[in-house]
């Protein structure tokens, strides 16, 4: 079973949980949580590599004090976020990681592809999405995928870049960089940057109308690919389009985050996922360019826009980050969601506060790109809290 499979599953037991007045039910509550602990097993691999909500963990992953942990409150998810309390902290580790990457092949290959492959050397590829009507020489966006630095394709946000392609009216070009650890940094952000001179050479592309974009570590690559086209001096991007991104490798040694709180990307996958990428460097060895919250000038980058639930990892890192830029003199707008977890607009796609999210991340990229809108499609008014 796949990722979109298991979002399914998992809102559909949320919604079997919950009556017609939104609170859970105490007569299914308990049968709603054994069958969602059977799925965990099912769809995430062995027990052991995971952190779910009955408490058990594996070795890996960094407990906290139970002198702070029993000092904080329960977490509350945001309401429209039914299934969070069903998911579990943790869906990858070294041990795992090869069944992951397989079953994520897996639901790529099974699912219908729009894209044209295009080649770029003999290691690279980018999958392109063109709409029907492009403008001549318009914007384009450079989108990378997410996976912690060790998993995920291009292909699994196919149908998302084609979307958005329609959408907006734009290219979207999404980049299958390698993966660590067998390729730790810098590959992945040299690949990422092969996708961007790649694309400023399209002769239906804008090359200064280009932004680039990502999601988790897609979104942790896009900032430093900003950082790289800065130092480069050879192309200039519009926009960053920052999604939960992953910035700092030191979040994953903070123990005044509440474990309870996080699902899909714990402590520990951060951990296993910063490891993979830095390839042994640690502290003071760990360049700007690979964690981009290191960099120490965040002058002349290009506007952002950077959204984050409150209930994720990379919330903190992400709020100082944008907090960085904005005192660097780049504009950057921040979205925060309160009580949303990490991914939660892809695992939970039908929920409102999902589906605002979204919306609001395509109209800040449409308005970066100048590209016009109908306005009774654009969503709720600009704001820093929703």
């Amino acid at each position: 079973m796949g990722l979109d499979a298991l979002a399914s599953e998992m809102d559909e037991l949320a919604r079997a949980a919950v009556n017609p007045f939104g609170v859970v039910s105490s007569m299914h509550s308990d049968r709603v949580a054994a069958r969602a602990s059977r799925q965990r097993r099912r769809l995430f691999l062995p027990r052991h590599h995971l952190v779910v909500d009955d408490g058990v963990t594996d070795a890996l992953t960094m407990r906290r004090p139970e002198s702070v942990e029993d000092n904080m409150q329960s977490p509350t998810f945001h309401p429209d976020l039914r299934a969070a309390r069903f998911l579990p902290r943790a869906i990858v580790g070294p041990r795992s990681l090869g069944v992951v990457r397989a079953l994520i092949r897996f639901t790529a290959l099974s699912t219908n592809s729009w894209a044209v492959v295009e080649k770029i050397g003999t290691e690279v590829s980018v999958r392109v999405f063109r709409p029907e009507s492009p403008h001549p020489g318009g914007p384009a966006l450079l989108w990378i995928h997410g996976g912690g630095m060790v998993m995920g394709t291009a292909a699994i946000d196919d149908r998302f870049c084609r979307w958005l392609a329609g959408e907006l009216g734009i290219i979207v070009a999404s980049v299958d960089y390698r993966l660590a650890p067998e390729y730790p940094y810098p590959v992945p952000l040299h690949d990422c940057y092969s996708g961007l001179r790649w694309l400023a050479t399209q002769p239906d592309v804008d090359a200064s109308r280009i932004a680039i974009g990502g999601a988790s570590a897609g979104g942790g690559l896009a900032a430093a690919l900003a950082l790289l086209a800065k130092q480069e001096g050879e192309i200039q991007p519009a926009f960053q389009l920052l999604v939960y991104p992953m910035l700092d490798d030191r979040t994953s040694d903070r123990s005044d985050i509440d474990a309870r709180r996080l699902r899909i990307w714990s402590h520990s996958s951060n951990r296993f996922g910063w490891n993979a990428y830095l390839g042994g460097r640690v502290g003071v060895e760990v360049p700007a360019l690979a964690a981009p919250a290191r960099a120490d000038d965040l002058t002349g980058l290009p506007p952002a826009w950077i959204g984050v639930g409150t209930h994720d990892l990379f919330h903190d890192e992400d709020v100082h980050y944008a907090a960085r830029l904005t005192a660097s003199g780049v504009s950057c707008f921040l979205h925060e969601v309160p009580g949303a977890y990490h991914g939660f607009d892809t695992l939970e796609t039908s929920a409102a506060v999902s589906r605002t999210f979204r919306e609001a991340k395509v109209a800040a990229l449409a308005e970066a790109l100048g590209i016009p809108r109908n306005p009774a499609r654009e969503g709720p008014a600009r704001r820093r809290r929703k």
